[in-house]
């Protein structure tokens, strides 16, 4: 069976505001996840690109890029704007960061202190905020903060999975 690919999914974003407590769970689960699956790794086995894709350093520093735009997603909806900050779906940012050329213990450790960040604003947001909402500007759909952590945790669960198939083929 072939994985369903992240641009081809779609969400319903139907459950309650209550589910955030869930979902914060959710996301504070990847670093442990990747220091689990990254635990036996080495340097080189890290840096593999199977393919000519990103390497586990690369999944793991994506993860990381990606924090700023999470972070500037809680901004807009904190500033009332209709539509929420667009991705680059280039991933510019990623495919010229150097990645590999840092540690594993690096790449985990600042992904871990952005995501602490991301976590305790998310758990800081009050009634009215949680009640907010925006449009995704890729998915156009209307999404309130519970939702946009939610995205990010399948986001996460993506990579995750990613980085596991990597695993299998070293």
């Amino acid at each position: 069976m072939q994985r369903t690919q992240w641009l081809e999914r779609t969400f319903n974003f139907d459950f309650p505001l209550g589910m955030i407590f869930v979902v914060i769970e959710r996301l504070r689960g990847t670093v442990p996840h990747l220091k689990h699956m990254t635990a036996n790794l080495t340097d080189e086995q890290a840096s593999h690109k199977p393919d000519g894709k990103w390497s586990i350093k690369e999944e793991i520093g994506h993860l990381s890029d990606l924090e700023e735009l999470h972070d500037g997603r809680l901004d807009d909806f904190k500033a009332g704007k209709d539509t929420l900050r667009a991705a680059d779906m280039a991933n510019i940012k990623t495919n010229q960061a150097l990645h590999n050329q840092k540690t594993l213990e690096e790449l985990i450790a600042y992904f871990e202190n952005k995501r602490h960040a991301f976590v305790s604003r998310l758990e800081k947001l009050d009634d009215e905020l949680q009640n907010r909402q925006a449009m995704h500007p890729r998915l156009q759909v209307i999404m309130r903060p519970v939702d946009m952590a939610y995205f990010t945790a399948e986001h996460d669960d993506h990579h995750l999975t990613t980085i596991r198939e990597h695993l299998h083929h070293l």
